[in-house]
């Protein structure tokens, strides 16, 4: 569309980013049929469709007329959904597993990093309205904390257990429906630990100092660097365009490796 104005005999345009109504009406009736196949992918039938279409509209999406919804509100309830319906299991599974040994357990059953490989693999990023750029690029594999996911992806997947608990208003119904989406449960026995949790343990074992220090940080890059605490030496630095915990969890594995090939 454009928008004139008659100034001094000349006109002047202004390009106005709008959506012709007919083409956007028909952009929404295909996208909300396709979303049919969001219900035979989790193996769950809305009564309300609505809750469906809420939990698939990202914020970034761009409503010329009017503002909408968005799946912000169905993410938050989702999150708390999925954190007590996984301490549920985790305490009926292991009755002997102290808090602690729990709550490591939860942690690495809902993190994003799960969560947005689990959205990935099913396919959801494709059902979500949005405006980012290389969404479908982005394929997270299970790293320890090694690699940053987009948490897009992982608030899609809490979205989608917020609707199902709205319509179904039923924990067990949420339990049942994304129990096996989320297989395999993370358990004791498969239970990683991060690099950095995994390094002060070492250390406190081997009786060793050591401190993270934070090296020059810019828009595009953040430094880490493991220091010995009785020297300084520096013995694992990890440097990248990613979240700081991330790079932080790169020296520490760095570190880590070190010191376990020193030692041993």
């Amino acid at each position: 569309m454009r928008l004139m104005r008659e100034d001094g005999g000349m006109y002047q345009y202004m390009r106005v980013l709008f959506l012709d109504e007919e083409e956007e009406k028909e952009k929404e009736k295909k996208w909300l049929l396709s979303l049919k196949e969001v219900e035979d992918i989790i193996g769950y039938k809305f009564s309300n469709k609505n809750l469906l279409r809420e939990a698939f509209i990202h914020t970034s999406f761009y409503y010329p007329e009017e503002p909408r919804e968005c799946n912000q509100r169905l993410e938050y309830i989702g999150d708390s959904v999925l954190n007590f319906v996984i301490d549920t299991e985790l305490f009926t599974l292991y009755p002997d597993s102290p808090p602690g040994v729990l709550t490591r357990l939860k942690s690495a059953n809902v993190d994003n990093e799960k969560l947005a490989r689990v959205a990935a693999k099913c396919g959801l990023h494709r059902f979500l309205r949005h405006q980012l750029l290389g969404l479908d690029d982005w394929y997270p594999v299970h790293s320890n904390g090694l690699i940053d996911t987009p948490k897009i992806l992982a608030d899609t997947m809490e979205a989608v257990i917020g609707a199902v608990f709205r319509d179904s208003n039923s924990v067990d119904t949420v339990w049942k429906v994304f129990k096996r989406l989320l297989e395999p449960i993370i358990s004791p026995q498969t239970l990683k630990v991060h690099p950095t949790t995994e390094l002060h343990e070492f250390c406190q074992k081997n009786r060793i100092s050591i401190r993270f220090v934070e090296g020059s940080n810019n828009e595009k890059n953040s430094t880490y660097h493991v220091v010995l605490g009785n020297n300084n030496e520096v013995i694992g630095t990890a440097i990248g365009a990613c979240k700081k915990e991330i790079t932080k969890n790169r020296a520490a594995k760095a570190a880590l490796d070190h010191l376990k090939s020193t030692i041993s």
